[in-house]
């Protein structure tokens, strides 16, 4: 008797712990569900478009940079290096199946097909997971919060992810959907889940490592954390088995051949860290705070693979323009002026924290700087929460209610032409070179 009342009560609880998770990952409502297949269409729209008309989303015979820097082929055959993916060769391997499954086995249009649909499909839910951040944490009102994720959907960012088959795209889902977890836990006053630091430490730290140090970070906010040595042993123990699992699940994907992490990392540092195509200054402003919103110009690159076919690369060139400028140091503005009205809310210390962490691998160390506008996936999110962040304090306002909404209603105008003349030059550039 006790039995089956113990399996009943779990079974209860695992079909509530289902329930909420799917909550959380899933559109709840019926405007969630509404934003989510309004985004997957016109989304899918552009990269079934693309993936049936040209090559571009996966051509065998170029590993990398045929457009922006982006490794396609690569990342789905291998997932990418395991120095920077330790745990992306598992999780491509079934998204490359799952194409192979609905093309026969063949690298065709299906093949393209589908993988622009995974990406569609993340970054739809990506969206939503922004949307129920401003409505359920920020609690903005309906209308600010469509304003800002369509702010967001045509950022540079979205629209190239959404039909790229890339680590960025599934890390833009998995650390929004994170953050959003982390948001509901610590304003609930509750502690961060051993299983979900562990599983997002495998997933997000998997996919790209140094995103791994984000998942700890909410952890620091919880309740009473510092004051208490019971939940700081707590949290500690937490914290190593998330290391610990993600450590034995990376030195298996490497045999063990732990010596050969240091090796390629150092490699990989001098190969990204050195590359300068413009100032220091100009490569932050133009490709990694404003590249990941506001197309600059383009440039077209000779490249070739190991093999010595020889192709054209897509490439972004810095702001030529003073409006171009001027957005971004706006957009800026309003960060840190929304940073400055809440500096003492956790919740926006979480997302500027995980922001800062970029800002010292892409800006500081300058890792990947010169092509930092493909990272967008691992922090663009970021603006548009602390945009949201800025008009929840002056919520009693009407006056500077009224103010933002005119600042990024403008800003949007400016950022939709701007993008729209600019995917118009990406199609010229597939419409020459990848038919």
């Amino acid at each position: 008797m006790r039995f089956f009342i113990f399996a009943k009560i779990l079974t209860v609880s695992i079909q509530s712990k289902l329930y909420s998770f799917f909550k959380i990952v899933f559109p709840s409502s019926y405007v969630e569900l509404g934003i989510f297949l309004f985004f997957l269409c016109v989304y899918g729209v552009l990269g079934s478009y693309i993936a049936v008309n040209y090559t571009i989303i996966f051509d065998d015979r170029i590993p990398w940079d045929a457009y922006f820097s982006f490794d396609n082929r690569s990342i789905v055959m291998t997932g990418g290096s395991f120095e920077r993916h330790p745990l992306s060769y598992y999780f491509f391997n079934w998204i490359r199946e799952l194409a192979f499954l609905f093309s026969d086995g063949k690298k065709d249009d299906t093949f393209r097909l589908v993988l622009a649909w995974m990406s569609n499909l993340m970054v739809s839910l990506s969206i939503v997971q922004i949307f129920k951040y401003l409505k359920n944490i920020i609690e903005l009102q309906l209308i600010i919060s469509l304003l800002l994720i369509v702010f967001f959907s045509v950022f540079s960012t979205p629209i190239l992810l959404s039909f790229t088959p890339e680590n960025f795209t599934y890390t833009l889902f998995l650390l929004m959907l994170f953050n959003y977890y982390a948001a509901v836990r610590l304003k609930n006053d509750k502690k961060i889940s051993p299983l979900a630091l562990v599983t997002a430490g495998a997933t997000i730290g998997g996919l790209t490592i140094t995103n791994l140090v984000k998942v700890f970070i909410p952890v620091f906010f919880e309740k009473d954390l510092f004051k208490n040595w019971k939940k700081l042993l707590d949290a500690f123990i937490r914290g190593a088995i998330t290391v610990i699992c993600f450590v034995l699940l990376y030195l298996n994907r490497i045999e063990f051949k732990y010596e050969n992490i240091f090796s390629k990392t150092s490699s990989q540092y001098e190969k990204f860290s050195n590359a300068e195509p413009a100032s220091v200054w100009d490569m932050i402003v133009s490709f990694f705070f404003g590249g990941n919103m506001l197309f600059p110009s383009f440039m077209i690159r000779d490249k070739h693979n190991m093999k010595g076919f020889h192709y054209k690369g897509l490439f972004m060139e810095v702001y030529s323009s003073p409006l171009s400028y001027l957005f971004v140091f706006i957009v800026l503005g309003l960060l840190v002026w929304s940073y400055y009205k809440n500096f003492k809310n956790k919740l926006v210390q979480v997302i500027v924290i995980s922001f800062v962490v970029d800002i010292i691998i892409h800006c500081f160390m300058r890792f990947g700087l010169h092509t930092s506008y493909i990272y967008g996936g691992h922090f663009v999110f970021v603006y548009v929460l602390l945009l949201g962040w800025l008009f929840y304090a002056y919520k009693s306002s009407p006056k500077m209610i009224s103010f933002l909404t005119a600042i990024v209603s403008l800003l949007l105008v400016y950022l939709g032409c701007n993008n729209y003349l600019r995917m118009e030059e990406f199609f010229d550039f597939l419409n020459k070179f990848y038919q």
